[in-house]
């Protein structure tokens, strides 16, 4: 079944509905997807103390050279 033949069933379908029960059809534009974004990891009090401590290390051996 192609897009436009299941279209016009669709079509069909809600006439068929609107005569026989005096329904109402709603149609509604799809909903966009969302964007992907990149997934990325909140750093944890002992993460950042990590790099504190990295950076302290590093800043001594610094100032040693």
């Amino acid at each position: 079944m192609t897009k436009d033949e299941l279209r016009a069933e669709l079509e069909r379908q809600a006439q068929s509905f609107v005569a026989t029960t005096g329904g109402e059809v709603v149609l509604y534009a799809a909903q966009r997807k969302p964007d992907r974004q990149p997934w990325r990891k909140k750093p944890s009090l002992l993460d950042e103390a990590f790099q504190a401590e990295l950076r302290k290390i590093e800043h001594q051996h610094d100032t040693k050279a």
